[in-house]
């Protein structure tokens, strides 16, 4: 059985690791290189590094610190922020990537998708879908959840898999940061739209909500967050073990 992965999130601004509620409120957290370190010694399976306000501000992601975050993990990272060319994915991936995450740049030119699984195959292409519910209905946003693009959610995605993205991190504005559990709904509607790996982001506020996500909704892969494992609220190696006791297949 293929076992469930658990992935810290680094939001980086400026060359620091942030963090807020519902895309919100930044607070300064760290050193991305000091947590990246920090997770690969301690559990993690994979690493996500974000640049979040390249695509707002319109520049490319801070290649020099990507670079040396990458040289202190031995596990896989994806990196994503201000990725809007096949260039960027060159670029990303020389720095020290093992996959690339696009959303805003995707969302411009979709056809982005369908370059860059041809150059370096779909296991290297991310979609990362941040997605708030308007009107009762699940609409994709942009520019770090800046912007509703008016696009409904599920279509996307599903169109998105179907260009070449080899996985999707779901982000659920409505639960970001608060800690009141992933949003299951909605990653009950994409995992049963899609065939490719499915990564919840959003709302994880303790162990348990881990153990819920993956004994309701069998079919997510991987379970994302950030502040709980920045501030020290849960730790890696205790909730892996709470998974295992749960049977729930996890790398110890």
């Amino acid at each position: 059985m293929i076992t469930k992965r658990i992935i810290p999130c680094l939001d980086v601004r400026d060359g620091r690791v942030v963090k807020g509620v519902n895309f919100k409120d930044l607070n300064d957290v760290s050193s991305p290189v000091e947590l990246a370190r920090f997770y690969s010694e301690n559990g993690a399976d994979e690493l996500v590094f974000y640049d979040i306000t390249a695509s707002a501000e319109g520049r490319r992601l801070f290649t020099d610190i990507l670079c040396e975050t990458a040289k202190s993990v031995f596990i896989p990272l994806t990196v994503g922020g201000g990725i809007n060319t096949t260039d960027d994915f060159d670029r990303v991936l020389k720095c020290g990537a093992d996959k690339v995450s696009v959303n805003s740049g995707a969302i411009r030119n979709p056809n982005l998708i369908y370059e860059a699984a041809k150059l370096y195959g779909d296991q290297c292409v991310v979609l990362s879908a941040d997605v708030k519910r308007v009107g009762g209905v699940f609409r994709v946003f942009a520019k770090g959840g800046r912007e509703n693009t008016g696009m409904e959610a599920i279509e996307w995605i599903k169109k998105c898999v179907s260009l070449g993205a080899g996985e999707v991190v779901v982000n659920s504005i409505d639960t970001d940061g608060v800690k009141g559990g992933f949003d299951l709904e909605m990653l009950d509607a994409v995992c049963n739209a899609v065939n490719v790996p499915v990564i919840a982001s959003g709302g994880a506020g303790k162990s348990q909500d881990f153990i819920t996500l993956f004994k309701t909704l069998p079919k997510v892969d991987a379970g994302l967050a950030a502040s709980i494992f920045h501030f020290g609220e849960v730790a890696i190696s205790d909730l892996k073990k709470e998974m295992k006791e749960s049977r729930i297949p996890t790398r110890i």
